[in-house]
């Protein structure tokens, strides 16, 4: 026999309006109660009648996540994220590729999902602000990212400049003054390599460290295979660095590849700090120094924004901005790992 709201109600403790409200994503549920309910729900494997449900509120339950590579590491986990925070609201979650083309974000950002999503969570990389402020939103949009939507959309994002040059100003701690930068994408429009670029020479010029342009390597994609490459050119060049900051970790485990490859001991001779915490930066030899985002944190307030918005009438709730924390992870790639602090 099937569990009902009633039944969830009693074993959590709970009044039946609260279970609605856990179940339809309502902001108006601490988080002590709402984890209360679920572990209820789960409990007795309840499930809502998802189609009475719409019915009733003219709305599904489904959500759209829209992201530029599912082959990304760092995107694959974040969406991992979002579709538990997402159960967590009884939400489905609909996962879509961009692959970083306008036109593709564009008809997202405009279109009605056809009329079976009821917000959209979306990491726009080709579209420049002036065109996130001409969006004409059907729909709930939290935007992943950098490009501020001025008021048009929530929008959630790391301090990129902050994070970069907390990154150089670690390698300029550890005695390194020749400092390379791989991951800039002149191509893209979404503003991340370009503000990483920022903070990076920011440090630089505070530590009284001239940028060079020649040590400054762009990639047309932020894959293993581009930070071998830049990592490469480097190498190849008349003055080599001694330490290198990648704008993501897949471009520091190619960056790092090379360096073996060509014979340089990592952190002794080269330096290298990622970006980004993936799972295989953690089990990389040396281990990846990284900049790590709270993806766990992203998610969550993504979440919440989209369902500020859904639930609130006549879209009555201003936007949000949000930054989102990020610490440095100190590894094997750039303190010998006696002095690293897990080895303490």
């Amino acid at each position: 026999m099937s569990s009902s709201l009633k039944d969830v109600a009693a074993r959590a403790g709970v009044s039946a309006r609260t279970v609605s409200n856990v179940v339809n994503g309502s902001a108006r549920v601490s988080t002590q109660t709402r984890r209360r309910v679920q572990e209820a729900i789960d409990e007795l494997g309840y499930r809502p009648n998802l189609a009475a449900r719409s019915l009733r509120a003219g709305r599904t339950g489904i959500i759209g996540l829209a992201i530029p590579e599912l082959r990304s590491p760092y995107f694959a986990e974040l969406a991992g994220l979002l579709v538990d925070e997402a159960r967590h609201r009884s939400w489905t979650v609909i996962i879509d590729q961009t692959r970083g083309d306008a036109e593709a974000e564009r008809r997202l950002l405009t279109g009605d999902g056809g009329r079976v999503m009821d917000g959209l969570v979306i990491s726009p990389w080709a579209l420049a602000a002036q065109d996130l402020t001409a969006i004409a939103r059907p729909l709930p949009v939290v935007l992943l990212g950098e490009r501020s939507p001025q008021g048009m959309a929530d929008r959630v994002a790391v301090d990129n400049v902050a994070a970069a040059d907390e990154a150089t100003t670690h390698l300029l701690s550890r005695g390194r003054r020749r400092i390379a930068a791989i991951g800039l994408q002149p191509h893209l429009e979404n503003g991340t390599a370009e503000q990483r670029a920022g903070g990076y020479r920011r440090a630089l010029r505070r530590a009284g460290v001239a940028p060079r342009t020649d040590w400054e390597r762009a990639v047309t994609a932020l894959h293993r295979s581009d930070g071998a490459r830049a990592m490469a050119e480097l190498l190849d060049g008349d003055a080599v660095p001694d330490a290198v900051f990648a704008f993501s970790d897949e471009l520091a485990l190619g960056a790092l590849h090379t360096a073996h490859a060509r014979g340089l001991r990592v952190p002794e001779d080269m330096a290298i700090v990622g970006f980004d915490d993936i799972e295989d930066g953690r089990f990389s030899r040396p281990a990846l120094t990284t900049v790590s985002p709270d993806k766990r944190q992203i998610a969550a307030r993504a979440l919440q924004c989209l369902a500020d918005r859904i639930y609130s009438p006549h879209n009555e709730v201003p936007a949000h901005d949000l930054t989102i924390p990020h610490r440095l992870v100190v590894r094997g790639s750039t303190v010998p790992a006696a002095d690293t602090p897990a080895a303490r």
